[in-house]
């Protein structure tokens, strides 16, 4: 492994598993030893199981494509061969969730894209930039369920991944938002594949996807909240309305968000000093150093028409969020317009940067 710590992925034949062989070919610390899926796949070599569907565009990693693909559900198989897993397994919510706990109580940390542990109580759900500080409540995990080193560390939806980051960095520049009001235009790739279908999709947009407003409104008060005893206590604020629509653009989810502060007019930020404050906000990810992080995590454009998903998806490795667009509101005190890549920032990359904080902060030391 040259060093590298050897890492698994599970669910790792689907749209989102790819991504993360995808990208960790190349990872200076981790290396992909171990792959699971569903039992169809079980049995295969990894370039059998996706043959006629690997849907990345390069060709499969020559260190991945010849190993044995194992049933994900046989979580004792995973012991001995990997340090820890990437979760991007497609089941339902409760068989997800068990697999997961199995896997930690098997001594496997688990790293998940899923939505299955998001809301449990003392699980992190990780942005980098926002609440690293929200692994503290790992050791409690552990002692709570009897595990020794597994634990579960998940990651939040990818509609949030456009506008958290803005709306933190005003939050800890010291401009509270109170609430909010977002209107998502969600690429056609969150929905994985074979995703919506294309008569419902070319020539349209689709005004509802299952599940994304609730997660839009109520996930970023866990990101928010704060470790207090056995659990992650929610923020109160910021109040949340939200419209989620399916557009027919591949990748890069953009909200349009109009937004007021929990502060008296004097005290409210000019739009100056907004641009100021997210150009130079930086957060763990960039003073450590973490290697999938973006240099400066949000981007400014002043052009009128920024910023646009062919244009602006990728900044960074697609890991930086682009805002534009700002300008005072009528109703609200601001509005803007966010993009993130759904599909980097947004899920597996996002994942990946999870899994560099925590080993960053000493949770894969002895493993």
């Amino acid at each position: 492994m040259g060093g590298k710590i050897p890492v698994g992925v599970l669910g790792a034949t689907g749209m989102v598993g790819q991504r993360y062989i995808a990208y960790l070919a190349q990872h200076p610390w981790f290396e992909v030893s171990y792959v699971a899926a569903s039992p169809r796949s079980a049995g295969k070599r990894y370039r059998e199981a996706v043959e006629n569907r690997w849907l990345i565009g390069a060709d499969i990693p020559s260190g991945v494509a010849d190993l044995p693909v194992h049933d994900a559900n046989v979580f004792r198989e995973a012991a001995g061969q990997c340090a820890f897993v990437f979760s991007a397994l497609e089941m339902g919510k409760d068989e997800i969730r068990a697999l997961e706990e199995a896997y930690a109580a098997e001594g496997i940390p688990v790293i998940s894209n899923a939505s299955a542990n998001r809301w449990t109580e003392d699980v992190p759900m990780l942005i980098p930039e926002i609440n690293p500080h929200h692994t503290d409540i790992i050791p409690i995990q552990q002692k709570r369920r009897g595990w020794d080193k597994g634990f579960i560390a998940v990651k939040p939806n990818c509609s949030l991944q456009s506008y958290m980051i803005p709306v933190h960095a005003l939050r800890q520049a010291g401009y509270p938002v109170r609430q909010m009001i977002v209107t998502t235009m969600q690429a056609v790739s969150g929905a994985g594949y074979p995703g919506v279908p294309s008569f419902d999709m070319i020539d349209n947009v689709v005004p509802f996807i299952s599940g994304e407003e609730e997660k839009t409104e109520q996930e970023c008060l866990k990101i928010f909240g704060t470790v207090s005893g056995n659990k992650i206590e929610n923020a109160a604020l910021p109040l949340v309305s939200s419209h989620c629509n399916r557009v027919p653009v591949i990748d890069g989810h953009t909200a349009c968000v109009s937004l007021s502060f929990d502060l008296p007019d004097g005290k409210k930020p000019s739009l100056e000093e907004i641009a100021r404050v997210w150009t130079a906000f930086r957060g763990f990810p960039q003073e450590a150093g973490l290697p999938s992080a973006p240099a400066q995590p949000v981007i400014v454009r002043t052009e009128p028409n920024r910023p646009q998903p062919r244009r602006d998806r990728d900044a960074d490795k697609g890991m930086a969020v682009t805002v534009g667009r700002l300008r005072p509101c009528n109703v609200f005190d601001i509005r803007f317009v966010a993009l993130s890549h759904n599909t980097k920032r947004g899920a597996a990359l996002g994942g990946i940067l999870n899994a560099e904080l925590l080993k960053a902060k000493g949770f894969f030391d002895g493993l």
